[in-house]
């Protein structure tokens, strides 16, 4: 048998049974011309806030197939040198990939589907990427635009010691970065996801924030570890070289004092994604929230040089909570959460304090 060469492409030949869906047959359709090479190139971006009357269709393309399923919309475009598959979801969310006899037309004709696609950046929100590991196609990302408060309006939420370690957390250049982790420690309920929500719209002219919602297969995965490492970009965000934030929350097993004898590796690759080989060279930093007292945590973790930032974020004190309160009633002597006081300011029971459970709300 004779090696055929890879610019000869490949034949493709397309099958289907009864457990495909029509969808499925968009998505076989869209690589035909990829896999034969008659499209040599080919590109995927996602977009988020899609405007309501988007309709990710250049002037010079025509619609060959359309499928619908559950909530989601398929389509296959062409046009002169270009083949499109289109997906779009939820109404607000779309993946468009596009394959091309050249890279110039194929980028082209991207351009012209995505131009005017998305709304405007709101000032009061912040993009984030979420990342799941998906056991069909591996590493997935799904960019999504979340509230993120300004912190100087919120800074009165937190106690003055979490006050004054997140006023200098908030003020970190790329220059100024001297550690790779930022640790947000504290009882359930004192603020740490809203201030760690202030901070992706704080940092977002230079640093690109995701989170991770499945740590516990991240560090079991080195697949999976080594795709986030690696990063993938914003396709909307600005040119050059941007860090990257990655956020852990609830990672108390992952940190504690065990955690070397309870977790295996995990530690020790979440260790050497901030400070050892698999970090070098990458601008990556990793936020965590727990709930544990920092007397628990595994020393490896806190030691000076590794983090950027080491914040407890506690309940505010009686003054604190009686001058945000403006009032003092329902208030117990050790002060409150912040979550207690949202609870007293619209009224619910007087608050019963019970010890921190370790998951709660944060």
């Amino acid at each position: 048998m004779h090696p055929v060469s890879p610019d000869a492409g490949l034949p493709s030949v397309l099958q289907y049974d009864d457990s495909d869906s029509p969808c499925d047959v968009v998505d076989a359709l869209a690589l035909t011309d990829f896999v034969t090479g008659r499209h040599p190139w080919a590109r995927t971006v996602r977009l988020s806030r899609l405007r309501h009357d988007a309709a990710l269709t250049p002037a010079d393309g025509r619609e060959l197939r359309v499928a619908i399923e559950h909530r989601r919309r398929y389509r296959l475009l062409a046009g002169e040198g270009w083949t499109a598959r289109v997906v779009t979801w939820n109404g607000r969310d779309a993946e468009v990939t596009v394959t091309a006899v050249t890279g110039e037309v194929g980028q082209a004709a991207l351009d012209r589907i995505v131009a005017g696609a998305a709304e405007p950046e709101d000032p009061d929100t912040g993009r984030i990427g979420f990342w799941h590991h998906d056991p069909r196609r591996g590493a997935r990302r799904d960019v999504r635009s979340i509230v993120a408060p300004d912190w100087a309006a919120i800074r009165g939420n937190y106690a003055e010691a979490a006050r004054t370690g997140l006023d200098r957390l908030m003020k970190v250049t790329p220059d100024a970065v001297t550690g790779r982790l930022v640790l947000l420690h504290g009882a359930p309920g004192t603020g740490k996801t809203t201030a760690l929500r202030a901070l992706v719209r704080q940092w977002r002219e230079w640093c690109q924030v995701d989170a991770v919602l499945d740590p516990d297969v991240l560090f079991d995965d080195a697949a999976y570890l080594s795709d986030i490492a690696v990063g993938d970009d914003d396709e909307e965000g600005g040119s050059g070289r941007r860090w990257r934030l990655l956020i852990l929350e609830d990672c108390d097993e992952l940190i504690r004092g065990e955690a070397k004898q309870a977790t295996g590796q995990a530690l020790s690759r979440l260790l050497n994604l901030t400070d050892g080989l698999l970090g070098q060279g990458r601008d990556v930093l990793v936020a965590i929230t727990t709930n544990e007292d920092l007397s628990r945590l595994h020393p490896a973790v806190t030691r000076p040089g590794r983090c950027l930032a080491r914040i407890e974020v506690g309940p505010l004190s009686y003054a604190e909570a009686d001058e945000w309160l403006g009032g003092s009633a329902g208030v117990p002597p050790q002060g409150a959460t912040l979550a207690e006081l949202y609870a007293l300011r619209a009224g619910s029971a007087p608050v019963s304090v019970v010890p921190a459970e370790i998951g709660g709300y944060l």
